[in-house]
């Protein structure tokens, strides 16, 4: 049992010793995807689904669009100031507006994308 114990003990150790070697590069990146997440969450995926799925007619999807990729340049501007012309993205209309959101700092901005 007591070998069991220090077995243990000793692997508890070398596992904290790995996780607590990462460098702070990886814990920024970590971080700055954490908090594109929860903007996401909270900003975006009402429209464009959990997973960048898109909503119907509604709301374009974000995932393999030509449309993301053609557009980098323009991706920032839409995010904070929306959209009030019809988007045509993988051959399908969309009409709706999408709302501005002026709130959102430039690195709020950046995370999300």
């Amino acid at each position: 049992m007591r070998k069991y114990i220090i077995n243990s003990i000793f692997l508890l150790s070398i596992l904290a010793i790995v996780i607590s070697c990462q460098n702070q590069e990886t814990i920024d990146f970590q971080n700055y995807m954490s908090n594109g997440k929860d903007i996401y969450k909270a900003k975006c995926q009402n429209c464009h689904g959990e997973n960048g799925e898109g909503l119907g007619q509604l709301a374009p999807p974000l995932t393999d669009s030509v449309f993301l990729k053609t557009n980098k340049d323009r991706l920032a501007c839409i995010i904070k100031n929306g959209v009030n012309e019809t988007l045509v993205i993988n051959g399908k209309e969309y009409k709706e507006k999408m709302p501005a959101f002026p709130e959102l700092a430039d690195i709020d901005v950046a995370q999300v994308m």
